[in-house]
Formats: structure tokens, C-alpha cells, sequence
């Protein structure tokens, strides 16, 4: 079914390594033109090999590096994405990171980084990219959530509530948009290896996939086809839903 985003232009937030990465390349191997969002210098060369697979996929492919949990670089973020694209069809709010303490130990600016980075900036790329959706009046915006939103992980509160935070807006947003021909979905993906796992000590991940009735962790090529057909017209009528490719570890 090659083609499903035929000359669509998709700006993706955190993509220069795991599943945006992916995102981004499958996107292109639909059709799609992308923008391939960055958070810093140290991530320039990953965004840049990335790009490379998405221009081998047969798609364009633009840098843009920015904070996403700050307003003024998600302002120039969209100006410069409209710039190289021409519109947004697609918005992928993908950006994350990862860390850990319990609640007592944790610090505030651990806890304010989570929520900047993997909640804070869902809100802001979608206010500044949906004023430009209402005017092409159409757009797919797919949220990246996660199956700890409904499990919950002890040390990981700050993920788990931005997670959760994810999939409330998504369903409030789409009470508000549902009837211009803007659908806002998630995709909860449970663990998967990424970089952000890399850091995860052995037993842990096999307590992990003790857990998980399939056995394993999934791959990034098993999560990203969620976000392929909740950006297609074959989603047209999901909306507020959530879609959790997790292998049975939580079932909705």
C-alpha cells in the first residue's frame, strides 16, 4: 500500500534517533516530505543520517533544530517547517526524554524537564501548527504517548503523568477540531528499544519483558506503522483514540 501519504508534507518533533527517526523515513517511503526536529547540536549528525534515509526513501527531507518545551523556538520551528514545506499536512509531536527518581527524591528540575519536553511541548507545536491547519482546512496530528500512561512505573511518575497528560489533551483537542477535518490520535507504544532504553540496566529489562506476554521488547519497525495509518486517510473517522502497539503488556 505504498503511497498512502503521496505528496504530503509531515513535521516531526525528536526525530533524529528511535521512533521519530522511523517515523520519518517510513513517512517517506509513503510519499511524504518531512521535517526532521532536533533538540540540539549533539544531535545534528543523528538528524543529518536520518535525513539521508528519508532522501533514499524517496522523500525530502529538512533540518530544523529546536527546543520544543520553549515558545520562541517552536515559533521559529513552524515558521521555518511552513518555509521548507509549503503547509503541514501531518504534525507528529514525538519529542521525549527519559529519567528517574521516586517522588520524595526527585528533584524539581528533573520533574519540570519531563514535563517540558514530553508534555509542555505537545501543546506548543500544536497552538502555533493548528492555526495553519484550520486555514488548508485539513491536517493529521499524531501524539506519541505511552502504555505507562494507563500501568504507571514507580520512579518514573513525572513520564508517567506527562504520558497521561499526552493522551487527555489529544481527546480534549479533538473535541474542539472534530468537525474540521483535523484528527488528532495517540499512539501509546509500549517498550521499545530506543535510545532511551540504551541506558537500561540488563535485569531491569528482563524484568521487563517478564511482564509482557509476548516476551519481548518491541522494535521501532513494530511501532511505527501506528503512526503511518493514524497520519493516512484511512483514519479519517478515529478520533481522541489511542492506538498501543505494546505486545499484550497493557491491554485496553
Amino acid at each position: 500500500m505504498a503511497g498512502r501519504l503521496k505528496g504530503k508534507k509531515a513535521l516531526i518533533t525528536g526525530a533524529s534517533s528511535g521512533i521519530g527517526a522511523g517515523v520519518a523515513v517510513a513517512f517517506a517511503k509513503e510519499g511524504a516530505d518531512v521535517v526532521i526536529n532536533f533538540p540540539n547540536k549533539q544531535q545534528e549528525a543523528n538528524a543529518k543520517k536520518v535525513a539521508a534515509a528519508v532522501r533514499k526513501a524517496g522523500g525530502k527531507a529538512y533540518l530544523v533544530q529546536a527546543d520544543v518545551s520553549k515558545e520562541g523556538p517552536v515559533r521559529r520551528l513552524v515558521k521555518e517547517s511552513l518555509k521548507r514545506l509549503g503547509r503541514i499536512d501531518i504534525l507528529i509531536n514525538n519529542a521525549g526524554i527519559a529519567s528517574g527518581a521516586p517522588v520524595e527524591k526527585m528533584p524539581i528540575a528533573m520533574w519540570d524537564e519531563m514535563i517540558g519536553v514530553n508534555l509542555r511541548s505537545v501543546f506548543l507545536v500544536t497552538h502555533f501548527v493548528l492555526p495553519h491547519m484550520y486555514k488548508q482546512g485539513s491536517g493529521k496530528i499524531v501524539n506519541n504517548a505511552s502504555q505507562l500512561a494507563y500501568l504507571g512505573s514507580a520512579g518514573l511518575s513525572h513520564y508517567c503523568a506527562a504520558k497521561a497528560g499526552i493522551i487527555g489533551f489529544t481527546r480534549s483537542l479533538s473535541r474542539e477540531i472534530g468537525d474540521r477535518n483535523i484528527n488528532a490520535n495517540c499512539v501509546a507504544p509500549g517498550a521499545t528499544y530506543t535510545p532511551i532504553l540504551e541506558a537500561v540496566e540488563e535485569d531491569h529489562l528482563k524484568a521487563i519483558k517478564a511482564m509482557i506476554p509476548k516476551g519481548e521488547l518491541a522494535r521501532v519497525d513494530q511501532i511505527v506503522p501506528a503512526f503511518v495509518y493514524l497520519a493516512s486517510e484511512e483514519a479519517s473517522h478515529m478520533v481522541g483514540q489511542t492506538i498501543s502497539p505494546n505486545g499484550g503488556d497493557m491491554m485496553l
